[in-house]
């Protein structure tokens, strides 16, 4: 059957926490679910409370690496953000944006083969760091640019790329690709941290398709400037445990629904036909009960948001019941990333349950 999977336990390769912030230093948080201990590679944390910034770790750049979605700001070492990734969890210490007294926080969480990585080769752009998940199929790369047309680094996935975004570490634009965002997804972009439409390119991926080995870059100065430094972030679709797909909206309350092959942990929307509609971005964690509705932007900075109708969350997929132009609006083209809770159908044929 289409639903079983390779992997039973999603909560091995990635987990969604909450926590709230004591203000003080050393504040350790471990994973509050019962499965199986993960040691995160990449963090992406979130104050639920206030209009600080998404902010990013990972242990390719190092785990005091302190790197923004949602503006343009330039990686900066922050001691005071997070500073250990633990054998089940992570430690942040005292910056607002982490560890407010008293203020919510989710954090999302990937491992990536527990490491700061090794030396990867392939690829004309030589200088790339990876680490690498080849049972999930997530990679965390980094390199340093050559301006050249048709320059590459390998990822270290052995399987072709569906999603990766790469960021500049000296500040800009979060360049997104999307294996169904078009009919030639190699020649466009998405931008993770504005709410701008898909845009046709040949200076960001080169009009050139990834590989098995590699992501091919352009010379735009948001993925290939000479001598700056960039970190990419790629996942290939795994069965039964994340999905990268586009849906065609309805604009009916009785919405889309989309099959995949799992209870979604986490999904990640964005209209692409247009410009002016945010990235969304909702999880099992904020909203426990269908009808899913709090939620994060990407391409913003706010508070979380809790109003109106939006998703269910089901034991093999997720259906759209409101009419919200930029996720179910009459034809619109959205494209989704997401992640496991629990595969629909397990490797030994027992379906998971409903919520």
């Amino acid at each position: 059957m289409a639903a079983y999977t390779t992997i039973d336990d999603p909560s091995a390769f990635f987990k969604v926490q909450l926590y709230t912030g004591n203000g003080s230093a050393n504040h350790a948080i471990t994973f509050d679910d019962t499965d199986t201990d993960m040691q995160p590679d990449f963090v992406w944390i979130k104050n639920r409370d206030a209009t600080d910034v998404h902010c990013l770790f990972d242990a390719a750049r190092g785990v005091t690496k302190d790197i923004s979605c949602g503006d343009a700001e330039a990686e900066f070492d922050n001691s005071d953000a997070l500073d250990t990734f633990s054998s089940d969890g992570f430690q942040v210490d005292a910056d607002v944006k982490v560890n407010t007294n008293n203020e919510k926080y989710v954090a999302w969480c990937w491992s990536a083969g527990t490491g700061s990585g090794s030396s990867n080769t392939t690829g004309t752009i030589n200088t790339t760091t990876t680490t690498v998940n080849t049972t999930s199929k997530f990679s965390i790369s980094t390199y340093t640019g050559n301006d050249t047309a048709g320059g590459n680094f390998g990822h270290g996935m052995g399987t072709v790329p569906h999603f990766f975004w790469t960021a500049s570490r000296q500040g800009d634009s979060y360049r997104v690709y999307h294996h169904r965002n078009t009919s030639a997804p190699e020649t466009d972009y998405l931008t993770l941290d504005t709410d701008a439409a898909t845009v046709d390119s040949a200076v960001q991926f080169n009009d050139t398709a990834p590989t098995s080995t590699i992501i091919s870059l352009g010379t735009s100065g948001s993925v290939n400037e000479s001598a700056h430094t960039y970190v990419s972030y790629a996942w290939s679709e795994v069965q039964g445990f994340s999905k990268f797909g586009v849906y065609t909206g309805n604009g009916n309350a009785d919405g889309t629904f989309v099959f995949c092959g799992f209870r979604p942990k986490m999904i990640l929307f964005k209209r692409t036909d247009r410009s002016g509609d945010n990235w969304q971005l909702f999880d099992t964690e904020r909203a426990p009960y269908n009808e899913a509705l709090n939620r994060s932007q990407p391409s913003e900075n706010t508070a979380d948001y809790a109003s109106g109708n939006w998703i269910d969350i089901l034991s093999n997929g997720f259906k759209q019941r409101g009419t919200p132009a930029g996720m179910n609006g009459s034809g619109a083209t959205v494209v989704y990333m997401a992640w496991a809770e629990a595969p629909f159908v397990n490797s030994n044929g027992v379906p998971c349950n409903a919520r």
